[in-house]
């Protein structure tokens, strides 16, 4: 039986990281159901090992960090199992539903990415796994380089090479927006 204590520490200790996380998992998974089961993942994951969390130390970082290794096994075992699909049980679902469907399946997804502006996300978007995730994790998240490679389990200078090149990736990318709203002089 598990103390009422150790729920309210685990509560207090994570619960504050959950939009962060969420977000994350959106910008890895690009889906709100998956972003969703990546969270609720990491949650249950975190719990079963929240005794072997050292008490003081980041606990968002250790969260991200079980979120992103939950995301590459998950990555990893549906490789390795191509979902089967009946493709007349698809067709006659979609005529079924097809006059009366109204597309909210990416409504979340479509409010978050509107907090940034079209170029910026597209630019983001663009961005290989590897330069995204330490752009989201540096700048949007404002992580250490030390908490980045702890999650992503790489070396710091790699990090650092990481986040130097996709800066410069999105500055060339950027410069015509930045240009346009007088974020540079030239």
């Amino acid at each position: 039986m598990i103390s009422e204590n150790i729920k309210v520490e685990f509560e207090r200790e994570t619960l504050p990281h959950m939009n962060s996380l969420y977000q994350y998992a959106m910008r890895l998974c690009r889906n709100s159901d998956d972003a969703e089961d990546l969270v609720q993942d990491t949650y249950l994951k975190a719990f079963r090992f929240f005794d072997k969390f050292e008490r003081g130390t980041n606990c968002k970082a250790w969260l991200f960090r079980i979120l992103k290794n939950s995301f590459i096994n998950k990555y990893r075992s549906d490789k390795r199992e191509p979902d089967v699909v009946d493709y007349s049980d698809v067709e006659e679902f979609y005529e079924q539903i097809k006059s009366t469907y109204t597309d909210t399946s990416n409504l979340e997804h479509t409010l978050f990415s509107a907090m940034l502006e079209d170029e910026v996300d597209a630019a983001l978007n663009s961005l290989s796994d590897e330069f995204r995730s330490v752009i989201q994790l540096c700048d949007i998240e404002e992580f250490s380089y030390e908490d980045i490679a702890d999650i992503l389990q790489i070396p710091i200078g790699t990090v650092r090479s990481r986040i130097h090149r996709a800066r410069n990736i999105l500055a060339a990318k950027l410069y015509l927006y930045a240009q346009k709203r007088g974020y540079t002089n030239n």
